[in-house]
């Protein structure tokens, strides 16, 4: 009988192993519904079983099941008791493990050790201590626990004085007090440490060379890392960024060519300096080598591209991701929504709102700012004020984003109404709420509410005004005519005035044509601004209104001599999501060039027809008039307005942003073609929103 029961029992036996096995492997990968079958259908449960069953709850989050089950165990052993502390411990249930680790019948230095992990792991270091101090018996394990607690805890000297009692030291414990010497920016003590270290492996290399990195002493690392037996992917990542943090990028560029395994954190380092570096292409070509990304390294290039000015590069990578099914991360939504703004891009915009939406970030207050403001930059204004209604804790971000939009649509009324609404509902204007405030008043001609506002900046809203605040005063006053008094308030001004400020005044001058005050305005600009063309270009088209060609030649002379160029200027439109950009007279490289052309033709002539005549005060003063017409005809906005026409249905507003202001001429011209064509236009210059509507525009000609 004997004989015929061992064959049985061991059979039983490998299946309850099989059985306990598969119960830890479902854990472990998260399934643990599918463990509880296994642990539900196995007839024969012996107390592996049951401590496996146990475990996998807590692994998997679930400690009240798991304790649960604790309490059905027909017999425990100690290792039971051991797992329930632990698994308290691993789901920061510190006061839970301890109650277990009381209630214990016995306990080994395996319960000990556990409760002390829990305590240090919780940062509760003290406690952590005086049961460290009454345990009956301590290995190598529970010294060097205590050891990390102390560490963490920045108690260096304690953690000395405790590494020094140890009376065994494995690689762990002396690889942790090199690694707290050097967080605690003590790297000559820990490298002694490492030296007096009998055996050392990959990680005490590791720690040691990061100990350097960490404090700044990248050369020292380099040699420490020249000299290491072996080297893994982790070593070569951390001196690798140790030359990203300090802005050594030539180094790590050639370091990291020669990294045998390349890591997705190493390569995501490399991304990031190289694109602070300015070596973007470069950047891109890491990042497309890449045989896996994460979510680091799509948010980094991402906030490459954005950095740097690739807006267009931004809103190809988001497309990118969107196609091969890629989340994108809350940095990342928030990059490509700033570039949506600058663009204008609404329907990318419209794309990131619904991201937002899903996972439910659009009720964070900031969110909501950076959405406001998208849309008032995409020109969709009655969006951005729906979104700023709906939104019932407002804070100072949302109320200035609300007034800078309606400042930036020439809706100055509006502007004022939300400003004191704003002061109202008890919310403190701020310096930039000031600055939208009074650039509403500038852009509507509202000289007498821009004063009394400016006027008691510091007595009635304690705001200091700064050179933005003069820089407003000047522009409202120097637009209403009154270039005198803006001068007068310049020189009154307690510092120095800066760049805005005389470019304001130079403005003025232009349009009022106050020679004597431009041509200060002008060499002061130039004094400050040696290489900006504006000062050249606006002087020169004074002097030459004037009559006064020979300071015109002069000025182009000085311009030639000092290699100043005037930036060209780009409009840009949004259609089928992709961002078609023009530059003056070069739309031949467009792929639906003749399109375009002939699309200019009937405009032109409709113009025409309507009594439209070509001012030609905007272009250079030496061509012949004849030439001077064919330059208005392709200005950049007029060719993105035109390629609007060709590609966007009736009743779809065109939607034109421009890198300068725009010109009086294409002013002109589009407020006509909005009434000739039927259409709405909507034009973003450097400055502010043109919404033209049947002839007319919402600045009032007053820009």
């Amino acid at each position: 009988m004997q004989f015929l029961l061992n064959p049985y029992r061991k059979y039983c036996t490998r299946i309850a192993f099989s059985a306990n096995s598969q119960i830890s492997r479902f854990a472990r990968s998260g399934k643990i519904e599918n463990a509880r079958k296994v642990f539900d259908e196995l007839r024969d449960k012996n107390v592996v079983s049951w401590n496996s069953i146990i475990a996998g709850y807590f692994q998997n989050k679930q400690p009240i099941k798991g304790h649960q089950l604790f309490d059905k165990m027909p017999q425990r052993n100690i290792i039971s008791w051991n797992n329930l502390v632990s698994g308290y411990v691993k789901c920061g249930m510190v006061s839970e493990a301890r109650k277990v680790f009381d209630e214990m019948p016995e306990r080994n230095v395996v319960s000990w050790t556990a409760m002390v992990r829990g305590y240090v792991e919780e940062g509760m270091i003290t406690e952590a201590e005086t049961l460290f101090w009454q345990m009956p018996e301590k290995n190598v394990v529970s010294w060097t626990v205590m050891l990390g607690g102390f560490i963490r805890d920045s108690r260096i000297d304690d953690a000395r004085r405790l590494f020094d009692m140890m009376p065994e030291k494995d690689v762990v414990a002396q690889t942790n007090m090199v690694l707290g010497y050097c967080q605690d920016g003590r790297v000559d003590e820990g490298r002694e440490v490492f030296d007096e270290m009998p055996k050392k492996n990959v990680i005490s290399w590791t720690t040691m060379i990061s100990g350097y990195v960490n404090n700044n002493r990248i050369d020292v690392a380099r040699k420490l890392f020249e000299v290491m037996p072996e080297k893994n992917e982790v070593s070569w990542t951390a001196m690798l960024m140790g030359y990203t943090q300090c802005g050594r990028i030539q180094d790590a560029w050639e370091l990291f060519k020669a990294m045998p395994m390349k890591s997705v954190v190493a390569s995501n380092s490399m991304i990031l300096g190289l694109g602070q570096n300015g070596e973007v292409q470069k950047a891109r070509v890491v990042f497309d080598q890449m045989r896996e990304k994460d979510d680091a390294t799509w948010s980094g290039m991402i906030k490459v591209y954005e950095r740097k000015g690739y807006e267009l590069e931004v809103i190809d990578l988001f497309t990118l991701m969107q196609k091969e099914g890629v989340r994108v991360n809350f940095p990342s939504l928030i990059s490509v929504l700033s570039v949506c703004a600058s663009l204008a891009s609404l329907d990318h915009g419209r794309q990131v709102h619904a991201q937002l939406v899903r996972c439910q970030f659009d009720v964070d207050v900031y969110v909501a700012s950076v959405l406001i403001t998208m849309y008032i930059k995409c020109g969709e204004l009655l969006k951005g004020k729906l979104i700023f209604d709906n939104f019932a804790s407002k804070d100072i971000v949302m109320w200035n984003s609300i007034i800078s939009g309606y400042a930036q649509y020439g809706l100055g009324e509006k502007s004022l109404k939300v400003f004191h609404e704003m002061s109202s509902s008890g919310v403190m204007p701020d310096d930039v709420t000031l600055v939208g405030v009074l650039s509403a008043c500038s852009y509507t001609g509202k000289v007498k509410e821009g004063r009394e506002i400016f006027e008691s900046m510091k007595s009635k809203y304690l705001v200091e005004p700064k050179t933005e605040h003069y820089a407003c005063m000047v522009d409202l006053l120097g637009r209403a005519g009154q270039v005198e008094d803006a001068m007068k308030l310049i020189e009154a001004m307690p510092f120095e005035p800066d760049a805005i400020i005389w470019g304001s005044l130079l403005g003025a001058c232009r349009t009022h044509m106050k020679l004597d005050l431009a041509e200060v305005a002008a060499k002061k600009l130039l004094q400050l601004e040696p290489k900006n063309a504006g000062p050249y270009i606006l002087l020169s088209n004074i002097y030459a209104s004037q009559g006064r060609f020979h300071d015109v030649a002069e000025l182009r002379k000085n311009m030639r001599k000092r290699n100043v160029i005037k930036p060209p200027g780009c409009s840009w439109i949004e259609v089928e999501k992709k961002v078609h950009l023009f530059t003056g007279r070069d739309c031949v490289s467009h792929p639906e060039h003749p399109m375009i052309m002939r699309m200019l033709e009937k405009i032109g002539g409709l113009l025409r027809e309507a009594g439209y005549c070509p001012d030609s005060s905007f272009v250079l003063h030496d061509v012949d008039e004849e030439e001077k017409v064919h330059s208005l005809r392709y200005h950049s906005e007029k060719l993105a307005v035109a390629y609007g026409l060709v590609k966007l249905p009736e009743g779809v507003p065109i939607r034109v942003m421009k890198n300068l202001r725009v010109c009086g001429d294409c002013h002109s011209a589009i407020k006509l073609i909005s009434k000739v064509m039927g259409r709405e236009i909507i034009l973003r210059d450097a400055n502010r929103f043109h919404h033209f509507k049947d002839g007319l525009c919402s600045c009032r000609d007053y820009w």
